[in-house]
């Protein structure tokens, strides 16, 4: 899964600089007796490590970024966003690819150690520490998709969800794309009732609710209900569904909420599940159209 990288540099360089003052200037603070790597405390090479990736993520070359990653690798061999680099840009086949992101979360793990792991799940992606592990489960996650191993990529969503329920990579929609595409309503219904994201406008979640309600109800008040809730967020999505505008070949690495970007993205990872369902476009157009005609205008 790949994350968008602007602004990322900045961001966690900064809060990891932060965080380090904060600790060492805490009253008891004592760095202790450490390993080291290359005559540099584990400690040290492991933020040296991060720096070169921040600067990966900034180079526009892609040999450099993976000079940059294998680099960091040397210095400090638990440097998981070191394998994320390498996963996006030195993998040739699929394969090499999913590798890199096991080896990822493996030395995400052993750098975040059994202790931490444990006492920090539920608050993950908060603790800037964890961030590169749930980058390279995310990837993994993907990999596992596309691949085909369906089963291990939903386990792999539900378990990053665990360990950070705030969900700030957008696993939730990732998710409940995969269970629709499918065709697991059930699980589908379970998840979206039972997860504490109810309030969600993203586009993702509303119109996956639409099409949820429609196979489990057909034309009927509660789907036309949930169709008119998720236009009132988001009423472009229709348009690139049911084929009045084209699904653009490249897509943004970042949208706007509301916007076409979002409805065109969202039409891009669904319109599989909604071709799945018996109707469902039929449905989608009919009910645009009698918008349309009651509005007097195009939607």
């Amino acid at each position: 899964m790949k994350e968008k990288t602007a602004g990322r540099k900045e961001i966690e360089k900064l809060m990891a600089e932060l965080a380090r003052n904060v600790m060492q200037q805490s009253p008891g603070f004592s760095a202790g007796p450490k390993k080291t790597t290359a005559g540099r405390s584990s400690e040290d090479a492991a933020r040296e490590a991060q720096e070169l990736v921040y600067d990966a993520w900034e180079e526009g070359s892609k040999s450099k970024r993976i000079r940059l990653a294998r680099k960091a690798l040397a210095l400090y061999p638990d440097c998981a966003d070191a394998c994320n680099l390498l996963a996006a840009d030195a993998a040739r086949t699929p394969a090499e690819e999913m590798d890199y992101y096991e080896k990822g979360m493996a030395a995400g793990h052993r750098a975040l150690g059994e202790k931490k792991f444990k006492e920090w799940k539920g608050h993950f992606w908060g603790v800037l520490d964890t961030r590169p592990y749930m980058r390279a489960r995310a990837g993994l996650m993907q990999c596992l998709w596309e691949a085909g191993e369906v089963d291990a990529a939903i386990h792999h969503a539900k378990e990053l969800l665990k360990l950070n329920p705030n969900d700030n990579q957008g696993i939730r929609y990732v998710l409940i794309a995969y269970l629709a595409e499918l065709g697991r309503y059930q699980d589908l219904e379970k998840f979206m009732r039972a997860r504490g994201y109810r309030n969600d406008c993203m586009a993702d979640w509303l119109y996956t609710g639409v099409l949820l309600s429609f196979v489990k109800e057909g034309d009927a008040e509660k789907s036309r209900k949930e169709l008119s809730n998720a236009m009132k967020m988001n009423a472009h999505v229709p348009k690139y569904l049911t084929g009045k505008r084209p699904i653009p070949s490249v897509l943004p690495d970042r949208i706007i909420v509301g916007g076409e970007d979002e409805a065109f993205c969202y039409a891009s990872a669904n319109l599989s599940a909604w071709r799945k369902v018996p109707g469902a476009l039929d449905w989608l157009k009919a009910r645009i159209s009698a918008k349309s005609v009651v509005r007097g205008k195009k939607v």
